[in-house]
């Protein structure tokens, strides 16, 4: 049975931190390949304007190049509407039943999972791999935490040991928005990119 990461997120953009932790999933726990997969129309993003989804691929897949056992997919910026990982995880499983998916998540995601659309089918259809410390604002520390979830839903649940890496998503916007270089937090063609396609710029989010 072949075993398959799925990275998901915006990818708005695609950062160094993104590549390090699918590494560190094909690595850790011998998976055949890591997919890519940048979300369609995420219903939990409200904070700010996601960039549209062919730029976000195309930035995805400049930033994989080179990893053989990365893989791009376009599984969810195809379908309408709110996208929904339970969803996506069980198209996933019908249309390939005779792979093992592992689905790749920081711990903050961890603490928040219950509160995602029907997390018993997530915990059902895909071992969750966790990255990530322990969250500030976390009322259990994170081996509980796991622990709390396993006994409740009978999930899978393992951690990812890699070193922390500080960047995020929302900090790079506002970098790109003020003229600052992103290269040392992004792969060399995501940022070509971002400055060729003039993305993020005099964006306050």
């Amino acid at each position: 049975m072949r075993q398959i990461g799925i990275m998901g997120g915006t990818f708005d953009p695609i950062h160094n931190g993104h590549i390090a932790v699918g590494r560190q999933a094909y690595l850790e726990y011998g998976l055949d390949e890591v997919w890519f997969m940048p979300s369609g129309h995420p219903p939990h993003k409200t904070d700010h304007t996601v960039t549209c989804a062919e730029d976000r691929c195309e930035m995805t897949q400049l930033a994989i190049q080179g990893y053989p056992y990365f893989r791009f997919s376009d599984f969810e910026v195809r379908r309408e509407g709110n996208t929904y990982t339970a969803q996506t995880l069980g198209l996933l499983k019908e249309r390939y039943p005779e792979y093992r998916f592992f689905f790749i998540i920081g711990a903050d995601s961890l603490y928040e999972i219950e509160n995602w659309y029907l997390p018993q089918q997530i915990m059902e259809r895909a071992v969750l791999l966790v990255a990530g410390r322990e969250y500030p604002k976390a009322k259990r520390p994170l081996e509980e935490q796991i622990a709390y979830l396993k006994e409740k839903y009978g999930g899978e649940i393992f951690r990812l040991h890699l070193e922390e890496i500080n960047v995020a998503s929302m900090r790079l916007r506002k970098m790109a928005a003020c003229g600052q270089e992103l290269k040392p937090f992004v792969p060399t063609a995501v940022w070509e990119y971002i400055r060729s396609h003039h993305l993020y710029e005099e964006r306050e989010d």
